[in-house]
């Protein structure tokens, strides 16, 4: 979490890249916009999220859940942006989507990585246990 411009998505590419090397599973990277087209190795498969009507949490959630439910190979979600992509600020959902993501992620054995854009003296103590 952080300003615009304070390195999470160069942050997000070296994860993206030691995943790739560490890791014996499938690899999804969602963003908004295609600036990580070039960035991240075709082994992973990227989604560009404006193609989809992300709307929210909820939708959000039913889309992981989704895409997990087609490739059970899936191991490692990183989505950049969150906040963007679903076009909300920081607020108690961000916490219960966290916590919803921890919640899938020790049942189904996927992994997350996900950055927000804003300032980290937005997030919350429940925010700050994922940091």
């Amino acid at each position: 979490m952080g300003l615009k411009g304070s390195g999470k998505t160069k942050q997000l590419i070296a994860l993206v890249h030691k995943a790739i090397e560490e890791e014996h599973g499938d690899i999804v990277c969602v963003e908004k916009g295609a600036k990580l087209t070039y960035d991240i190795p075709h082994k992973v498969r990227l989604i560009e999220a404006s193609q989809y009507s992300f709307d929210g949490y909820e939708f959000l959630r039913g889309f992981i859940s989704g895409l997990h439910s087609a490739n059970y190979d899936v191991t490692h979600i990183f989505i950049d942006s969150v906040l963007r992509i679903i076009g909300v600020g920081v607020d108690d959902k961000a916490e219960d989507f966290l916590d919803w993501c921890e919640d899938f992620s020790q049942r189904e054995h996927v992994k997350f990585t996900l950055t927000f854009s804003a300032d980290i003296c937005l997030a919350t103590d429940r925010m700050k246990k994922y940091f």
